[in-house]
């Protein structure tokens, strides 16, 4: 290298120093304590502040250990599938925060979703990218049928259960029901085939076979719950921040940390979605993500809204545990909200930054590139995106980073 290059860089590792302590101060980060207000936000923030489990009362095993530890059972269970290689830990996988590191799920075949980690979900109402199933329970019978993901059926589930897993499953459920004369194959999400084969079961017979089947999902929702958030540095430093004390070792944030905070809870406005200790509001946001041209057109919540409400093992339905007045989520959504149109919910930015790519489809590659997209604030394919442009500087969006980066479990400690 010459001197001329090598001094031309160091010119501009001074200027950029420089630009980035201007910035500080600009931010109020110059030493300077943070606000009360500011104050209360990290403290809402931490992990110390999620609230109990709520309850499920249309599981009415959600909290039962021996069906929790069927549900593990059931979870890892390759044999809970078409074709006896496909578990739900094959896209949530335990080492991975429950996800797969795809842009898109993979099970028998290729999905249009990409797979939402488990962590904490037990504290969200909807489930899935558009929340079309309002429970665990629901959601975990979703990807049992889908030709696409497990590519099984109800009958064929309900065998192996009768066979593998018969006295498990009676001490939780009671008596499985007689299933001789039953087809191993026959489903009414199934291929031609299954549905006839279905629909030739007599009524009393296939709502048995329904109960066995909505049992398994209560079962692997049951074992879901105890999916939690790890601690991360974060919350060391706003567990300190709420008990008015100054954060210590890995809990005390550097100079670019404590910028991307005060962006992240104030001026870049992430907090008005990502709030509370998920760092996710649990609802559904119109953010401009692009639509993937190989894809089909993906309507978002605006399309889960009718499906929650037909699906036969919602909260109204006749194998939930609830009252209807229990059912509050689902009597009360808001069925023609145009505001849905093409919003997904909002994710947990817990562990994020170890999780690429990102949005539904994996359409956006790094967190550097999803910054980029909130600030550039693109139209979205449809509907009205909620994003307002925003000007960052480079400093600036290195600084969200590093806060970000604070929110993964796996993050180093500062030294």
């Amino acid at each position: 290298m010459s001197r001329s290059t090598s001094a031309s860089s160091m010119v501009r590792r001074a200027l950029s120093g420089v630009v980035f302590a201007a910035l500080l101060v600009l931010a109020g980060c110059s030493g300077d304590e943070f606000t009360d207000a500011e104050r209360a936000t990290i403290a809402s923030l931490s992990l110390d502040q999620l609230p109990p489990l709520p309850a499920d009362p249309s599981n009415r095993v959600a909290d039962d250990r021996l069906a929790a530890a069927f549900g593990a059972t059931l979870f890892f269970e390759p044999r809970l599938s078409g074709h006896g290689d496909v578990s739900c830990s094959t896209c949530h996988q335990i080492d991975r925060q429950f996800q797969d590191d795809r842009p898109l799920g993979r099970g028998v075949g290729l999905t249009d979703r990409r797979t939402m980690p488990l962590a904490g979900v037990a504290w969200s109402p909807w489930q899935f990218w558009d929340g079309r199933k309002d429970s665990l329970w629901a959601q975990a019978l979703g990807p049992l049928e889908d030709a696409r993901e497990h590519g099984g059926n109800r009958t064929a589930y309900a065998h192996f259960i009768t066979t593998s897993l018969k006295d498990r499953y009676e001490r939780i459920f009671g008596p499985l029901p007689d299933l001789s004369g039953i087809p191993q194959n026959a489903g009414p999400l199934g291929n031609a085939e299954e549905r006839a084969v279905w629909e030739s079961i007599s009524e009393a017979k296939r709502a048995e076979i329904d109960t066995v089947f909505a049992n398994i999902g209560k079962s692997i929702a049951a074992f879901e719950r105890s999916i939690r958030h790890e601690e991360t540095r974060f919350d060391r430093f706003a567990k300190a921040i709420a008990a008015g004390e100054t954060p210590q070792g890995d809990a005390a944030l550097d100079e670019s940390e404590r910028l991307g905070l005060r962006l992240f809870i104030g001026r870049a406005n992430c907090v008005t979605c990502h709030a509370g200790p998920r760092f996710s509001d649990e609802h559904f946001h119109n953010t401009g993500v692009p639509q993937p041209p190989e894809l089909p057109e993906d309507s978002g919540r605006a399309a889960g809204i009718p499906k929650a409400l037909a699906d036969p093992f919602n909260c109204l339905s006749r194998h939930s545990d609830a009252k209807p007045e229990q059912c509050g989520e689902l009597r009360f959504v808001a069925k023609d909200d145009h505001a849905m149109l093409r919003a997904f919910k909002t994710p947990s930015l817990r562990g994020a930054v170890s999780r690429p790519p990102y949005m539904h489809s994996g359409q956006i590659a790094t967190i550097e590139d999803v910054i980029d997209h909130y600030a550039a604030a693109p139209r979205p394919p449809k509907g009205e995106s909620e994003l307002k442009p925003l000007t960052l500087s480079e400093p600036e969006k290195q600084a969200l980073v590093a806060f970000l980066k604070m929110l993964d479990p796996r993050t180093s400690p500062v030294n």
